[in-house]
């Protein structure tokens, strides 16, 4: 049996594998999902298949777009946003004017990196569909959201499979679902410590004043690392998995099987020293947070991160963001045909916010769901072969068997 991948375990999120695996004090929301939050809206997309790459290589499409809508009316309604660059050799459009005003006006795509021009499109041509006045024109201002990572292993980004409509079917399609896991949406290309990776998410739910709860919540697209470095609840898994894996071909070098894994391990490793991938966090909570304190949750996306084994490598895009649906910040409302705001007379309007005292518990839980939404994003995906290459999932009987030595 390999020491990647195991067809007697089912894929499985990390919860369901290891019972027993702490995970945080906080206990998860009902879905253990991004969509914990009320209002946050998400859908995933797999692309294989390319109408204007009829004649693609089998296999060599394996692409997506991961889609957030951070609430249903986003184009009226901003939320408060913060972000945090932990490594920065990657894209997320629209974060200037993110750190300049701290607002979040924008749908979230995520996917990958050939894919950030037409998925930036795709979020105009939603948005003037929805917001053009009579005559097809517009008169507004909007930058969109996309953040990426580059999929080029398992994907011929040479064949630019991602198209606006499939932004535009995502904002249309996107739902509260628990948010699918593994290989899908912008994460179906994607390696994550060697093993497939792609789009995890998790929840928690932490407590307020008078009885009143608030949730925080995470979605990652996880596309980096090595091998070596990863661990589960301080386990060094992947250390014992390449060991282990290096002594079984030592001891059986004419082994075709071993042979092959080996030259995939070596072939894996070689590509990650040239050029590691990336992971984007999304954090999202309803507890009422400012654009400064949303920055300070996103930092502790780096936590969890670093739990699992990411050191964000130079070549790493690192990005995280943070927002809250707390507040509704009306926008767009000074723009000429939408609104009747003089923006040179100041106007007060009133908002929520958190006592920066009682932030803690808003901390940890953030650290916790990243680190849990990595664990679902390898435990659920599924070995891939693409563009040439193979990638193995994580053998989730191998885990257990190793997790028991230290749970």
């Amino acid at each position: 049996m390999s020491s990647f991948s195991s067809p007697t375990t089912p894929r499985q999120r990390v919860r369901d594998l290891l019972p027993t695996l702490y995970l945080g004090r906080y206990k998860p929301g009902p879905k253990n999902s991004l969509t914990d939050i009320p209002g946050v809206l998400v859908s995933t997309q797999s692309i294989h298949s390319s109408e204007k790459y009829p004649n693609a290589a089998l296999n060599s499409i394996n692409t997506g777009v991961t889609t957030i809508l951070p609430r249903k009316d986003w184009f009226h309604k901003a939320c408060f946003a913060g972000i945090f660059r932990f490594n920065g050799s990657g894209e997320m459009t629209g974060s200037h004017l993110i750190e300049e005003m701290g607002l979040l006006s924008s749908p979230i795509i995520i996917t990958g990196s050939f894919g950030v021009g037409s998925a930036y499109n795709g979020i105009y041509e939603y948005a003037i569909r929805e917001n053009s006045d009579e005559d097809g024109k517009v008169d507004w201002f909007l930058l969109p959201v996309v953040a990426e990572t580059f999929d080029g292993f398992l994907h011929d980004v040479s064949k630019f499979a991602v198209t606006p409509q499939h932004v535009v079917d995502g904002m249309d399609s996107a739902s509260s679902d628990p948010v699918l896991e593994g290989n899908t949406g912008g994460g179906t290309g994607m390696v994550c410590h060697h093993f497939k990776g792609g789009t995890g998410s998790s929840s928690r739910v932490v407590p307020g004043e008078q009885g009143k709860n608030y949730t925080v919540a995470a979605l990652v697209q996880a596309n980096y690392g090595k091998m070596g470095d990863f661990k589960i609840g301080g386990a060094p898994i992947g250390r014992l998995i390449f060991e282990e894996q290096k002594r079984r071909i030592e001891e059986n070098p004419e082994d075709p099987e071993l042979m092959t894994q080996a030259n995939l391990l070596f072939k894996v490793n070689k590509a990650k020293d040239k050029k590691d991938g990336s992971i984007i966090v999304i954090l999202a909570t309803d507890a009422p947070l400012h654009p400064t304190q949303l920055q300070r949750i996103a930092k502790r996306a780096t936590i969890g991160l670093a739990r699992v084994g990411g050191y964000g490598t130079n070549s790493s895009g690192d990005v995280f963001l943070a927002f809250s649906t707390a507040n509704e910040l009306n926008i767009q409302t000074a723009t000429a045909g939408l609104g009747s705001i003089d923006p040179y007379i100041a106007k007060e309007v009133p908002i929520t916010m958190t006592d920066d005292q009682t932030i803690n518990a808003l901390f940890e839980a953030s650290a916790d769901v990243v680190e849990e939404a990595i664990y679902n994003a390898v435990c659920m995906a599924e070995s891939t072969d693409g563009n040439g290459n193979q990638i193995e999932a994580l053998n989730l009987g191998k885990v257990k068997e190793l997790m028991e030595k230290y749970l």
